[in-house]
């Protein structure tokens, strides 16, 4: 139950157009819903301002359409993350109007319009191509939490002159997001040039001796340059939700 479904009731209540008993019923599962398989926080909109999260990976079609349920029966919107295609096409035969992004591997349906909570934008970068899934998943993150969002791909260190061509954009970031794998060293770069905050991203992107990401990971978190802060690998839905934090304060 999201706050103004609570007022909504509350309000229902208050002019007697529900009864009290009819409230109890309503607000019976707003702790949690067991379903057996999991148990849904359907209090975390109001405790956190953004619905539960459903992390698709390991689950299977059943069980995240009945996750998906209890969340639409409480006027949630709906965000779920590391979707394969196929569970996808599964789903969007239940949910007709959800939103399948696959380059992301990312699922969306709305009960209700995004309201924007962000007070900025919030600048996606990438140091090359094939860290754009990553960006992607924090991009609809940010997105469905209310902020706007713009992105500036395959600019890394590389050829550094792509990225230092887009001073003007990096300084109207509110909130940056920086993605990269191999040694990950473009974030530090950003991070010196900007006075916004700078939340890294390593990816495993790499040849052997990047280690899934791990180089990237801890050259990330040894970065030299100050106001630079570093999520998992991989974790574009954690940059996502940190940054739309950040961006509502």
């Amino acid at each position: 139950m999201n706050i103004q479904k609570l007022e909504e009731l509350l309000q229902s209540v208050k002019a007697g157009q529900t009864s009290i008993d009819e409230a109890m019923v309503r607000l019976k599962t707003l702790p949690f819903e067991d379903l057996g398989h999991s148990r849904v926080d359907h209090h975390r909109s109001l405790r956190k301002g953004f619905p539960e999260v459903i992390w698709g990976e390991g689950k299977t079609s059943e069980q995240i359409l009945s996750i998906m349920k209890g969340l639409k029966e409480r006027g949630q919107n709906i965000l779920v993350t590391r979707l394969e295609e196929k569970k996808a096409k599964k789903i969007k035969q239940v949910f007709k109007k959800s939103h399948y992004y696959p380059l992301s591997k990312t699922l969306t349906f709305l009960t209700h319009p995004v309201k924007p909570e962000g007070k900025g934008t919030i600048l996606l970068i990438t140091a090359g191509t094939t860290d754009i899934p990553v960006a992607e998943e924090a991009a609809v993150t940010a997105g469905i939490m209310g902020n706007r969002v713009e992105t500036l791909y395959d600019v890394g260190v590389a050829g550094i002159h792509r990225l230092l061509s887009q001073q003007k954009r990096l300084d109207e970031a509110r909130v940056l997001i920086v993605v990269a794998g191999m040694e990950g060293a473009l974030p530090s770069v950003v991070g010196g040039l900007v006075d916004k905050p700078v939340i890294a991203v390593p990816t495993s992107v790499g040849y052997g001796a990047s280690f899934g990401g791990i180089t990237a990971l801890l050259a990330m978190l040894n970065s030299c340059a100050s106001g630079v802060s570093v999520v998992n690998i991989n974790n574009g839905f954690g940059a996502g939700y940190m940054a739309s934090l950040i961006n509502r304060l």
